[in-house]
């Protein structure tokens, strides 16, 4: 292999600018995705476990939800 001549400069293969780009959009989508869904389930979990409790604190002794017949 020879040495490039000072001054020139390596020829390299053309890289499509935005192949980079959409994969790190589209990496951040997911993430976002993933975010939100555990977002919508933490906030029904609590939303049902703080309901539970207000049940229980005023003095009622069924809380248990009830589920309808289908």
């Amino acid at each position: 292999m020879s040495k490039p001549e000072p001054g020139l400069k390596p020829r390299s293969s053309p890289k499509s600018p935005s192949g980079g780009n959409r994969r790190g959009a589209i990496a951040g989508l997911i993430i976002a995705v993933v975010i939100l869904g555990i977002g919508w389930w933490l906030a029904r979990d609590l939303t049902a476990a703080s309901k539970m409790q207000d049940c229980l604190m005023s003095g009622r002794s069924n809380c248990n939800v009830i589920e309808p017949a289908r």
